[in-house]
């Protein structure tokens, strides 16, 4: 069985989670489900229903809006290119995504916490 990725869905209620600065159990206390669903849907383990993954972001105060637009070839470009790497090449740019995603996080919360009252 193939290691599991990192999905749009992990990626939304990881990011959610550190805005909120709540942990897992925190953020499952909100939704009303058990801290696994959400340590298995950030690992990528697990895809959430739409339902569910709307009320996990509501636990962490953000909500799903949706909008339709045309795609891009971009997209399909870095799609493409993404499949031609190595699983290991694949993980390594998940893992620089992340980084990446946590430096932002962080930067937001120096900012606010900078704010002038």
């Amino acid at each position: 069985m193939n290691a599991p990725t990192q999905s749009a869905a992990a990626g939304l209620v990881r990011l959610a989670r550190a805005r909120a600065g709540l942990t897992q159990r925190q953020l499952a206390e909100r939704a009303s489900v058990p801290q696994s669903v959400i340590a298995r849907i950030e690992s990528g383990a697990r895809q959430p229903t739409i339902p569910t993954l709307e009320r996990i972001l509501a636990g962490a105060g953000v909500e799903v809006r949706y909008r339709l637009e045309p795609l891009e070839d971009h997209d399909r470009v870095l799609a493409a290119e993404h499949a031609l790497r190595s699983p290991a090449e694949q993980g390594a740019a998940e893992l620089a995504h992340a980084a990446f995603v946590s430096k932002v996080v962080e930067g937001g919360r120096r900012a606010r916490r900078q704010r002038p009252a």
